[in-house]
């Protein structure tokens, strides 16, 4: 136990609770492996949040400071405000208001819904693939992708005629 309290701090935490992106992350993690834990968030995203809030990315998660989780949490809800690239935005140019966005969370996946169905109803060619549940994004079908019942080819036995 004396060997564990050296590497670990006093005021360590099993799991940080990031309240205002309702996301638990496990502190045991270092700062960019438990950045990706929250959805929305990548590897090179987390990388940038850490230089950007200035905070050391070899550390556990668990062990950063109050002050520090708020400074992510504040860099991860508004990140071009914050210093991160536009082009690093997962939404960038968002149909409804014009603004790059990152989306993070439930909101992400309600986001991604919302489009496919946009899609669908305007008929686009994405919209259709979705809609018959095939692959969308150019891949081949041929030997892939292929569901519902398995049904084998029946084949003839030696010297029968074809009908």
């Amino acid at each position: 136990m004396s060997s564990l309290s050296a590497i670990r701090p006093k005021n360590f935490r099993e799991k940080v609770f990031f309240r205002k992106l309702r996301s638990q992350v496990d502190g045991n993690t270092r700062v960019e492996h438990g950045l990706t834990q929250i959805r929305g968030i990548g590897r090179r995203f987390a990388q940038v949040i850490t230089k950007v809030a200035g905070i050391d990315p070899n550390l556990r998660i668990g062990a950063v400071s109050e002050k520090d989780l708020n400074r992510l949490e504040e860099i991860i809800l508004n990140p071009i405000e914050n210093g991160v690239p536009s082009w690093m935005v997962n939404r960038p140019k968002d149909l409804r208001t014009g603004e790059d966005l990152h989306i993070i969370g439930n909101k992400l996946e309600i986001t991604v819904k919302r489009d496919i169905d946009r899609m669908k109803k305007i008929k686009s060619y994405k919209g259709v693939r979705h809609h018959l549940k095939l692959k969308v994004r150019g891949q081949r079908t041929r030997s892939t992708g292929r569901h519902g019942l398995v049904i084998g080819v029946m084949r003839r036995k030696k010297g029968q005629q074809q009908k």
